[in-house]
């Protein structure tokens, strides 16, 4: 005879972190950070940036090529999933179909700073990279909290158990 009966949390009676998170005050500002971000770094790097990048040694240019790169693949990495998550959000997709699209946008874990190629770029370059990856971090553990945001078991012991066991322990009948 079984004394404890697990038991699944019915999805009506949890809260799920995703569902709440993404309707909330802390994600819209989330969102405008990073979609702020995102303009940022193209208005720099069609601009001011490509001033810079004019005025570097042939080497720097090609870490500074790079580096835009990176940068670029990471902060539309960042759109991508604030804008899957707005979606859900918004009503406009499930959390289900919003995990099927972490299959197509992949959030990347980033590589390491080459430390002697990176102080020669251009400050601005490198408070942006800096930034996004900060930003890409705090993402990228979200995104963990929300993909494993699922019931958990919660055992009990039941309560007939419980007192079938009282009941044997009075009598001093092994079951």
């Amino acid at each position: 005879m079984n004394e404890f009966n697990v038991t699944f949390r019915d999805e009506r009676d949890w809260v799920s972190f995703g569902d709440t998170y993404v309707n909330s005050e802390a994600f819209r500002v989330l969102f405008r950070e990073g979609m702020t971000m995102v303009e940022e770094a193209a208005a720099y790097l069609d601009g001011d940036g490509r001033e810079e990048s004019r005025l570097l040694s042939r080497d720097s240019t090609l870490s500074y090529a790079s580096e835009s790169m990176r940068l670029t693949t990471r902060l539309m990495q960042i759109a991508s999933w604030l804008l899957v998550q707005r979606a859900v959000s918004e009503g406009e997709i499930t959390p289900a179909q919003a995990l099927q699209e972490k299959t197509r946008v992949r959030l990347a874990t980033p590589e390491a700073f080459r430390a002697e190629t990176f102080g020669a770029l251009p400050a601005r370059l490198q408070d942006l990279t800096i930034r996004s990856r900060r930003l890409h971090a705090r993402i990228l553990h979200l995104d963990g909290l929300i993909s494993d945001d699922h019931p958990t078991p919660i055992v009990r012991e039941s309560p007939v158990a419980a007192q079938q066991g009282l009941l044997r322990s009075a009598f001093g009948v092994a079951h």
